[in-house]
């Protein structure tokens, strides 16, 4: 059945940021109707991470059985304490995810859980929040018992999706259905909090009032499924508390080790909880001590919930990026349907990379996207500068002697009166940044205005927060006239293609058209239109109104 543009975002988006449980005990009337003046808006980014923090902590991760029985698990679990929710997932086998309504459950589970048997090798005995559930006396599966149902952990390959695009009537349906296919679900979010969680539980052996966050993609809403987990180590509850202590006729404070820099106190700190993840850390897997980069970092596979991890120190400003991506992803349902779609046609044909390099990143790519929905009249989304001014006293944040303030209440961020279709904006988005002045001009999201490039860099692109940054200042020449092309290519077929004729024919078309190699075939050899591969950039640039072919390289810079 086809999926129709009206009103699909909130169906394509189940889950994403569900009401908190109800609070039990004193001043609980009082907390109920708060969490209901909450969920009447749409909840702040730091309310958010606060509540799946807070959620992580009453959370196990259990291995199972392959024929484990879901009902007999979940009756054992309870008489420990009210399961708010779980989920299985297959990853090395099966698992099962229990999020209890307190924290105490864990802590009674915990007291009855056994230490492994050391045969072979010799255990560390650090008690986790991971265990391994067994059956004392294995019986054969029996007729009635049905397999538990397992929550996808990964998306599915493009060949499939390009198939599930040929159920939609519009470009817009085929946008949604790739978000929904790609974007992180409610239980990998749970998941990469967890993940956290049981590092924090590592970090607070050495400090006790750290706290360890997601940022980036996991929790900016443009997290696709499968991205690694970037988390931070903060101790900036830590330096409020010290900020809050009352001032009387003495002074108190701890004696503690002093260092000549803040870099050097990240890199001992991340080298120690490195050493302490490698030597001790169930399920932690090829620990990498990068102390050296221009950030600090400790890189791991977390093989239980299958993440593979960047570990760093209080990076605030990386944080003030996730925020403001948050806040861009939830204003309009559009914006998100857009990143998701140019990702994937990025990553298709090669303009994007998993690994480090010359070519546009996803962080970049993403800015791109930003700018563009700035541009358009009227804006989809408000600058960083209108944003600003929309603070109060409480949003304000200098980081570095950057200034890093915006609004953090979407209530008083107007909504737009923009009404164009994701089609329109998939084709404009491709015309826009076909004809960009790359040789001139730079893209600033705090302006929302192309301005005369400050330096030569092929793609230079303002850094939100550190404006004497440039976020693109990788990517070569080459990338971007490549870049540049594919961009011409795409409008050109959406603009060309017979869409009816296509569909009739059980042809890609429209977004599915853009997801397949230019001038090749998949594998079920639906064939592009004839001649494509090597007529198209001279058929567009005539429609584009761009003489020869030698203007690309003029509009991109020599």
């Amino acid at each position: 059945m086809a999926l129709r543009a009206g009103g699909r975002a909130l169906r394509l988006l189940p889950g994403r940021l569900r009401a908190p449980a109800a609070r039990l005990g004193s001043g609980g009337a009082a907390e109920a109707q708060e969490d209901a003046e909450v969920n009447a808006r749409k909840k702040t980014f730091t309310e958010v991470q606060t509540e799946r923090l807070e959620q992580a902590e009453r959370t196990v991760l259990i291995k199972c059985p392959s024929r484990v029985n879901e009902k007999k698990l979940l009756q054992y679990l309870s008489s420990h304490g009210k399961i708010n929710s779980h989920f299985f997932f297959e990853n090395r086998g099966i698992h099962a995810l229990i999020e209890f309504s307190e924290k105490s459950s864990v802590a009674s589970l915990q007291d009855v859980v056994g230490i492994p048997k050391a045969v072979e090798h010799h255990v560390v005995p650090f008690k986790s929040r991971l265990f391994t559930f067994t059956l004392k006396n294995p019986v054969a599966k029996t007729a009635e018992e049905t397999p538990v149902h397992l929550s996808r952990q990964s998306h599915i390959p493009v060949n499939e999706l390009i198939q599930k695009l040929h159920q939609a009537d519009s470009i817009s349906s085929q946008m949604y259905i790739l978000l929904n296919e790609y974007q992180l679900t409610e239980e990998n979010i749970k998941l990469r909090f967890l993940a956290c969680s049981l590092v924090q539980d590592f970090a607070r052996a050495y400090f006790p009032d750290s706290t360890v966050k997601p940022f980036g993609s996991s929790v900016n809403t443009f997290g696709k499924l499968g991205c690694d987990v970037d988390m931070f180590l903060d101790f900036r509850d830590t330096q409020e508390h010290a900020a809050k202590m009352k001032k009387g006729p003495f002074e108190m404070e701890y004696q503690m080790k002093r260092l000549p820099s803040e870099r050097l106190a990240t890199q001992k700190i991340l080298s120690v909880i490195g050493d302490c993840l490698d030597n001790f850390g169930p399920g932690c897997m090829s620990v990498q001590k990068i102390l050296n980069a221009r950030c600090p970092l400790v890189k791991f596979a977390h093989q239980p919930t299958g993440f593979q991890c960047d570990l760093s120190v209080s990076n605030s400003i990386a944080i003030r990026s996730s925020e403001l991506l948050y806040i861009y992803g939830t204003l309009d349902p559009r914006v998100r349907a857009l990143v998701f779609s140019l990702r994937c046609w990025a990553r298709v044909h090669g303009l994007t990379n998993s690994i480090p390099g010359t070519w546009i990143t996803n962080f970049s790519l993403t800015m791109m996207v930003m700018f563009f929905l700035q541009k358009r009249s009227p804006p989809i989304i408000p600058t960083l500068d209108q944003l600003k001014e929309l603070a109060d006293e409480k949003d304000k944040h200098i980081i570095g002697g950057y200034d890093c303030s915006f609004v953090s209440d979407l209530s008083k961020i107007n909504p737009t009166k923009n009404t164009e279709t994701l089609d329109e904006l998939l084709c404009d988005f491709f015309e826009y940044f076909g004809n960009f002045d790359f040789r001139k001009n730079s893209l600033n999201l705090r302006r929302g205005k192309e301005v005369n490039k400050p330096e030569s860099s092929p793609l230079y692109i303002w850094n939100p927060f550190e404006q004497d940054l440039n976020i693109s200042k990788n990517v070569n020449q080459p990338q971007l006239e490549k870049f540049v092309a594919m961009a011409r290519e795409s409008a050109w077929i959406l603009q060309k293609e017979d869409r009816t004729q296509r569909m009739i024919n059980k042809e890609p078309w429209g977004l599915a058209a853009l997801l397949i190699p230019f001038g090749k075939s998949n594998t079920n050899k639906m064939r592009r239109t004839k001649g494509m591969g090597s007529e198209t950039i001279r058929s567009l640039l005539d429609s584009l109104k761009l003489s020869n072919a030698s203007n690309l390289q003029k509009a991109v810079g020599k």
